[in-house]
């Protein structure tokens, strides 16, 4: 009775060192076996849909409906692209960003029709799933027969199959990487742009209804004024006029401020390096400004390198404790470039409420790059980058 105890002990302890019971495949590999055998149903049903819509509408392209339903079917294709990216992304790990949305058009129905049939990415999307139904078959009947006769070697088998999968998608299923990132960059710049185009409007609104707007109302009630005294009290009526004339100079002083806040008349007149040496006077801090421009870069271009400046030289004379500064521009091949030194206490960034952030999406709207190099403790270095273009002739006035 004991050696039978001792020996049901023995047996109990070889199972406990026996490794816990499992699949022989890993979980990647059934992934992939998953997609294999899945091929074949899905590319059936893509096949299906290229061959009714697209065929359809191709043979009745000489009627009324036949354009419009193959853009109906070029447009559905996209979502069964998208279908099939995301199979790609949890089956195979294969992750590939979303190509950009059609562009929302607003000259009706003929717009929307060719938006859709010049899609390339629906065409794409036809393409492969016109292509796939005979590699369904192929991979759903080799894995299958794997399953049950090469199952040794069916995980290299299912690498191999799956290798081309990814391939397929990558080239037919991805966007076009230069081209699709140049679209998503200029939406973005483009709603920069409106969004700063807008600000600047209400600014000046602002400073005009605040500003020169209610100081020429108080000028035109103290001229009233002094016409009705003119004959009963001369004396008072001529000092009415006196200050009259003092609001009309501040007047046409914050006119002036605001003219340059809008594009400044030296900028036109004389380019961007006498521009720069006015804005440089007015800052606080002893300015060098050194322009090395053989000639004047495009109008615009010129403006958002003004205004970049004159913000920033604000800034050096608001925030910076500096007690000197430089502006250095520069041409150099399709750029221009800008850099604004001063030896103050540092500390700026994107995030310092100084309206930084706001010059670099104003700068990124046009292509243009915004870099801050300025360590607590200082000094500040920043450097602004713009394309060059060059200045057209504008024609005779």
């Amino acid at each position: 009775m004991t050696e039978r105890i001792s020996s049901t002990s023995a047996a109990e302890a070889d199972d406990d060192r026996l490794p816990p019971a499992r699949f022989a495949y890993g979980g990647q590999t059934w992934k992939e076996i998953a997609h294999l055998l899945a091929n074949l149903p899905l590319s059936i049903v893509g096949f299906i849909y290229v061959a009714t819509l697209m065929f359809t509408g191709a043979g009745l392209a000489v009627t009324v409906v036949g354009l419009p339903l193959l853009a109906g079917g070029l447009r559905g294709a996209r979502q069964l692209g998208k279908a099939e990216r995301a199979r790609a992304r949890a089956l195979l790990g294969v992750r590939i960003d979303e190509p950009s949305p059609l562009p929302v058009r607003r000259t009706g129905f003929f717009g929307w029709l060719w938006s859709s049939l010049k899609d390339p990415v629906g065409w794409r999307t036809v393409l492969y799933d016109f292509i796939r139904l005979p590699w369904g078959i192929v991979t759903f009947t080799v894995t299958l027969t794997s399953l049950f006769v090469l199952w040794p070697v069916l995980p290299f088998i299912a690498r191999g199959l799956t290798n081309v999968d990814r391939a397929l998608v990558r080239g037919l299923l991805s966007p076009s990487d230069e081209l699709e990132r140049r679209i998503a960059e200029l939406e973005s710049d483009r709603g920069v742009v409106v969004d700063t185009a807008a600000a600047d409007l209400r600014r000046i609104e602002r400073d005009l209804h605040d500003g020169a707007q209610a100081r020429l109302v108080n000028l035109a009630m103290g001229l009233g004024l002094a016409k009705e005294k003119l004959l009963e009290d001369p004396d008072a009526a001529a000092a009415m006029v006196d200050e009259a004339h003092g609001e009309v100079k501040l007047a046409l002083q914050e006119l002036r401020d605001l003219a340059r806040g809008i594009h400044p008349a030296v900028l036109t007149d004389r380019g961007l390096d006498a521009a720069l040496s006015a804005v440089a006077s007015r800052c606080t801090v002893p300015v060098k400004v050194t322009a090395e421009l053989e000639t004047r870069p495009a109008a615009a271009i010129e403006g958002i390198a003004y205004f970049t400046v004159s913000e920033l030289l604000q800034n050096v004379s608001k925030h910076s404790g500096a007690k000197s500064a430089s502006v250095d521009v520069w041409r150099s091949d399709d750029r221009l470039l800008i850099q604004v030194w001063d030896d103050g206490r540092g500390g700026a960034g994107l995030d310092g409420g100084t309206g930084m952030a706001g010059l670099a999406d104003r700068l990124g709207a046009v292509d243009g790059l915004f870099v801050i190099e300025s360590p607590v403790g200082g000094p500040t270095l920043i450097t602004a980058e713009l394309p060059w273009r060059n200045r057209q002739d504008e024609p005779a006035r």
